[in-house]
């Protein structure tokens, strides 16, 4: 089956302006950018070094030395994109032209005020902003919404995502001390797919928990239960440290409908960050045939590819080609939204049982 799973790009690209030159930009922006064939105008970090790293290996022409000269050397159509910590996000949205469109690197804020703040600062600016939850564009991802689309799965039913790895949080310092981790800084992706495919969850189950082996961090585990009422499951279980090899080591996205199936496994996150291959497969219920699953190589992977499609998705809004951002900052405050009440559930606990005879 001939599966259209790639973004659209943009009629005209226009340049870029990468604020941040951390391991995200060098991992997935710079590369997605290249391979697109898209033009970064200039790089600012606050240790310089590293952004003149990333401008000799990527051919950057301009890197500044703060915000304040980034703007002033900005063309008159750039698109912002802001890779840093949330705490910055504010302060670095109040610097920028207003009504400029600027690409937000997740989470929307490490906690809800925050996440108000950047709202309130792009609505007072004027900003045309999105959030980078590129998840959403993964190649895997992508496909299954084209067979969804094409009404090849029927209606869904069941959206599971099950994380059981090895991740090596060293890799991050940046996270170590903050009070919200694994829900916050990574199963927000798995909020904000659920989500994208399913809509928005009437409530939120959750629990999430320290590991024994990683105790330096707030938590690693989650168990997720995205309430849809009586006829859809959505579920996240995730486990960051499985640390017994690869072998039962599992990385997947299920999707059920009354139609068809499809699974697909993110080898990003298994033998991280080499990562491991992705593998796709899907089953369509044909009338009077037994079940088969189908296998389909797609191009690439949710590193770096996904990170095109928010990228494209910004600038083909900025030239009009496009009425909306699918991840702006109205949409994935509802993500955000959502982890609040899944922290708030964490908080409150379950139902004590009566074990009394």
């Amino acid at each position: 089956m001939d599966i259209d799973y790639k973004p659209q790009l943009p009629d005209r690209g226009v340049p870029i302006i990468i604020l941040g030159a951390g391991g995200i930009v060098k991992d997935a922006h710079l590369p997605a950018y290249k391979q697109a064939g898209f033009t970064v105008h200039g790089i600012y970090n606050r240790t310089a070094e590293k952004a003149r790293a990333l401008a000799d290996t990527y051919g950057i022409p301009n890197v500044y030395d703060s915000v304040e000269q980034a703007v002033a050397d900005a063309p008159s159509q750039v698109v912002w994109d802001i890779a840093l910590m949330p705490p910055q996000f504010v302060d670095v949205l109040d610097k920028l032209p207003e009504g400029s469109h600027v690409l937000i690197q997740k989470p929307m804020g490490d906690d809800w005020q925050q996440t108000l703040a950047i709202r309130d600062k792009c609505h007072e600016k004027g900003h045309q902003a999105a959030i980078n939850c590129q998840l959403r564009f993964a190649p895997f991802v992508m496909a299954t919404r084209w067979l969804l689309d094409q009404g090849l799965l029927g209606e869904l039913h069941h959206l599971e995502v099950h994380v059981e790895v090895y991740t090596p949080w060293h890799l991050f310092p940046h996270i170590h001390p903050l009070p919200r981790v694994e829900i916050q800084q990574h199963s927000i992706h798995y909020v904000d797919l659920v989500r994208s495919f399913l809509g928005d969850p009437d409530k939120v189950y959750a629990r999430t928990v320290k590991h024994p082996k990683q105790a330096e961090l707030a938590s690693t585990r989650s168990t997720l239960i995205m309430d849809y009422g009586d006829d859809i499951q959505a579920t996240i279980l995730t486990n960051h440290g499985h640390d017994f090899g690869p072998h039962n080591q599992q990385s997947y996205i299920k999707w059920e409908g009354t139609q068809g199936a499809v699974k697909a496994k993110m080898g990003l996150l298994m033998n991280y960050p080499d990562g491991v291959p992705d593998h796709f497969e899907y089953c369509l219920l044909r009338d009077g045939k037994e079940p088969r699953w189908e296998t389909t190589k797609l191009d690439g992977s949710w590193f770096p590819e996904a990170f095109v499609g928010t990228m494209a998705s910004v600038q083909r809004h900025l030239e009009g080609s496009a009425p909306t951002m699918p991840t702006c900052i109205e949409d994935v405050m509802r993500t955000m939204a959502c982890v609040e009440a899944a922290y708030r559930s964490n908080a409150e606990g379950g139902v004590c049982v009566n074990y009394s005879v």
